[in-house]
């Protein structure tokens, strides 16, 4: 690791997490691609940068979905069964895997699987398989998205815990593969993802803690840290628009080709 993360870096980071949170390409993956390119490890001094750029998107998607959001409120604070209670059971339905695997298992599977550039390729080539078999795949579309589905979908999404194994991309070829109609697969998939990333900021933030705050800010000023940040959510808004675009026209498979040639890329880069 450089002794300093400098604006330029801090810019480059923030626009990979705000493009790649959305797009089913991968963040971890490619900012673990990014750090390797400028040199950067990942480790303590890196910890509060990913917290930082990781709220950022969160930010983002509520600035873009914020009508959806209020909606699920608003109907669930009536205290009766509606479409917005539904709506918010079967994003908590959907946190059941991921909270699971977070708590007690993300260490494990990290200790396991390590975080290196050769998982992120490995992963990066399974992700661009699910893409390329949810665009093939034409089952009957339904209108909305059930308990089961849900769960299932929420399990998909836990296991990209795996750097190079995209979130996004996970939950929503997932969900067309269970029929689920195009239209609204796209906000829930990013709805679904506000509090398993705000709970895993928490944990992060209580290792940062347990570390010590001098160690955790190390190697980040506050300019290159509020340039992440900025360029973070104002990248994540756009991507998060265009990509709810591109799940209705249905046009995954560039995705599926560029996690592909990109995957085969970091794999020959890892050797």
């Amino acid at each position: 690791m450089t002794e300093t993360l400098s604006w330029f870096e801090a810019l480059i980071l923030g626009v990979i997490q705000g493009l790649t949170e959305y797009l089913p390409v991968s963040s971890s993956g490619h900012l673990a691609i990014g750090q390797a390119l400028f040199g950067l490890q990942d480790g303590e001094d890196q910890l509060a940068f990913t917290v930082l750029l990781h709220i950022a998107t969160v930010l983002s998607t509520v600035v873009i979905l914020w009508k959806e959001i209020v909606w699920i409120f608003s109907d669930l604070f009536k205290w009766k069964w509606n479409e917005g209670t539904r709506y918010a059971v079967n994003i908590i339905i959907s946190m059941i895997p991921v909270g699971i695997v977070g708590l007690l298992f993300k260490d494990k599977v990290e200790t396991i699987f390590g975080s290196g550039l050769l998982v992120v390729g490995i992963c990066l080539l399974v992700t661009a398989a699910l893409l390329a078999f949810s665009y093939w795949a034409r089952p009957r579309q339904r209108e909305t998205i059930s308990p089961l589905h849900a769960f299932v979908i929420g399990l998909a999404q836990a296991l990209a815990v795996l750097p190079g194994l995209s979130r996004s991309g996970s939950t929503i070829a997932t969900g067309l593969l269970l029929g689920n109609k195009k239209e609204t697969l796209a906000q829930f998939s990013f709805l679904m993802v506000i509090p398993p990333i705000l709970g895993e900021a928490l944990l992060d933030v209580k290792d940062m803690a347990e570390m010590g705050i001098s160690a955790s800010l190390g190697g980040i000023s506050p300019v290159a840290a509020l340039i992440g940040f900025v360029a973070a959510f104002l990248v994540g808004c756009l991507a998060c628009k265009w990509m709810i675009n591109i799940v209705r026209r249905g046009k995954l498979i560039w995705f599926a080709l560029y996690c592909a040639v990109v995957g085969a890329a970091t794999i020959a880069f890892s050797f």
